[in-house]
């Protein structure tokens, strides 16, 4: 009903299904948990709206093995010694918690949630911003927040958000929040955004980061059936980001590789980057997470890498 009319409410749902509304908001629940559906008040609606931010309560359930594979996956690229920014958000906490064992690392955040990841690690400089304390999501956002992180420089910015498309970039609902991650962008090199496949194609009312500044984008592998994550990675792909997917089920020799096993794809613009000398860099690539090509030099695009 949602996907024919775009919107429903409790009430008729309940009427149509011959059940309670206690029952159906129940579902509803379970529903947006699996990334099909927002709830609204009284109804749900379909996702990839301009839509209010979830608390984090709520955030902290959503797509949690998903979440989890992509911060194994992004840890890979910390280098001991480095500084680095870390955004707020569920993603870049489960981020922080695999970061704790980096020797060196200086890391910036905002993020009340990621400092305490990082507090009882002893090879880890925690460096935070000042600001006010937004406590939907345990951040420090505002003047204060931006103004800490004026003359900073590191070498990469690990942010999240609440929706991501070629066209418009990272986005979230609140206005504080992105002008704090919009601050984090400009005091690094690089720029990672992690988000899983629900995220990809949503646009909120915020951009934070838009798609010529994203260097990689971290992400879970799209279900076979969403068309819409797929055609937005390759789109992304297209424009220059590199795709680096993790918990693929193949290897790119074709052989089967367990479940546990994160295999990273970066897939960089086939290719000049816009701002870039042309004839600077590779075609488009595939790499595993030792940087090896595949075999036979085949270049496959994000779309096989979802049937995969």
């Amino acid at each position: 009903m949602v996907r024919a009319n775009g919107a429903v409410s409790l009430r008729e749902l309940a009427r149509v299904v011959q059940t309670s509304e206690v029952t159906v908001r129940r579902d509803v629940r379970a529903l947006e948990a699996e990334g099909l559906l927002d709830r609204r008040h009284g109804g749900a609606v379909l996702p990839g709206g301009f839509t209010r931010e979830s608390g984090f309560p709520q955030k902290s359930h959503l797509a949690t093995a998903e979440k989890t594979a992509i911060a194994d996956l992004a840890a890979s690229f910390v280098q001991e010694g480095e500084a680095i920014v870390v955004g707020a958000g569920t993603t870049t906490q489960e981020l922080a918690r695999r970061l704790a064992r980096v020797s060196g690392l200086t890391v910036v955040t905002n993020s009340l949630l990621v400092a305490q990841a990082l507090a009882h690690a002893n090879r880890v400089e925690v460096v935070m911003t000042g600001g006010t304390l937004r406590g939907s999501n345990y951040a420090l956002v505002g003047s204060g927040a931006e103004q800490s992180l004026q003359g900073l420089r590191v070498s990469r910015a690990f942010l999240s958000g609440s929706g991501l498309t070629a066209e418009r970039g990272m986005s979230t609902s609140n206005m504080l929040s992105a002008s704090v991650d919009r601050a984090l962008v400009q005091a690094a090199a690089e720029v990672v955004v992690l988000a899983d496949h629900t995220k990809l194609g949503t646009d909120t009312m915020f951009q934070t980061v838009p798609t010529e500044l994203i260097t990689r984008l971290v992400t879970d592998e799209p279900p076979a059936h969403d068309d819409r994550a797929a055609t937005e990675l390759q789109a992304l792909a297209d424009q220059g980001v590199q795709i680096a997917v993790a918990g693929a089920s193949e290897n790119p020799g074709g052989d089967q590789v367990p479940a546990r096993r994160q295999q990273r794809r970066d897939v960089p613009l086939p290719g000049p980057r816009r701002g870039q000398v042309p004839g600077g860099g590779p075609g488009l690539r595939t790499t595993t997470a030792h940087g090896e090509q595949p075999p036979g030099g085949e270049r496959p695009r994000v779309a096989d890498l979802r049937r995969r």
